[in-house]
């Protein structure tokens, strides 16, 4: 079990909720595999690899064999605490998973999570696909798990379409009129995919009038929110509007999205107004 918290190179940060303490004033004992057990999400969406759509596509899925917890100190009411997973050993068809739950840097609990991978149908081990042993150690080595793909409607349109239909007339209730403007053709587009090439995030940028570029249409996939790959998108833009000349950039952001965009340099400018039924502002960066 690793006892330091920079072995970790996923950490998940939670809340102690009132819920999860128990008579002693402390986290009950058995919520700490819940914290493991969100962590691990966490771990997945780090490598940028959709749990359940990895799993299918990789034709099996890992099942829980065994889980060991150390107890050192207790969490209480409140305390934000760090979870950190990590792949400690890949056999044949199981792998361990390395947990612990820090307070600052002082470990308060460790564990291990023995998983095998099998296939659903028959509950019988398989081995551990390549594809997935080599993201996981590369991961664990610090390497990128996306690529960021910048280029025209031709050439990543099928891929943006199918994850902005997703996100904005599916989920957001948009109507497809108005997402599909007409001037996807002339845009720069960039798409996010992961290791296994499984498009996740998208945007476009366009000439607002010259010298100044506009960026929409930032869509990610709701499972991967929250793992930075919005942000690797944004950036390939900025990128993007800055080597042809721009001098700036703005976009109409979704209110509930104007923080994301703050954290990359942009600024609010203007009152609120709606867009396609929903709040937004205009923010700006120059370049």
């Amino acid at each position: 079990m690793s006892d330091k918290r920079t072995d970790f190179r996923h950490l998940e940060r939670l809340r102690v909720r009132w819920a999860e303490v128990d008579m002693q004033k402390i986290v009950f004992n058995a919520h700490y595999l819940m914290y493991f057990d969100t962590a691990v999400a966490g771990y997945w969406r780090a490598m940028a690899l959709p749990y359940h759509d990895t799993m299918e596509y990789l034709a099996g899925d890992l099942y829980a064999r065994k889980a060991t917890v150390e107890y050192h100190a207790s969490a209480k009411y409140d305390d934000q605490i760090e979870v950190g997973v990590r792949t400690q050993r890949i056999g044949n068809s199981s792998m361990v998973l390395a947990c612990g739950v820090f307070r600052s840097e002082q470990l308060l609990v460790g564990g291990e999570l023995v998983y095998v991978f099998a296939d659903p149908a028959t509950m019988t081990s398989r081995p551990i696909p390549q594809q997935l042993r080599e993201v996981l150690q590369d991961f664990e080595a610090g390497k990128s798990m996306i690529d960021v793909r910048v280029g025209n409607w031709k050439e990543l349109g099928s891929s943006a379409q199918a994850i902005r239909k997703q996100v904005f007339i599916e989920e957001q209730q948009i109507a497809a009129d108005l997402e599909w403007d007409g001037v996807d053709p002339d845009c720069v587009h960039a798409l996010a995919v992961n290791r296994f090439g499984v498009p996740l995030a998208t945007g476009r940028l366009l000439e607002h009038v010259p010298g100044v570029a506009k960026i929409g249409r930032m869509a990610v996939m709701s499972t991967m929110r929250g793992s930075r790959i919005g942000r690797a998108v944004l950036d390939a833009l900025v990128l993007a509007a800055r080597q042809r000349g721009d001098r700036e950039a703005l976009l109409h952001a979704q209110c509930s999205a104007a923080p994301f965009y703050a954290r990359a340099g942009f600024v609010e400018r203007g009152p609120v107004f709606e867009e396609a039924g929903i709040p937004h502002v205009e923010m700006v960066r120059t370049l």
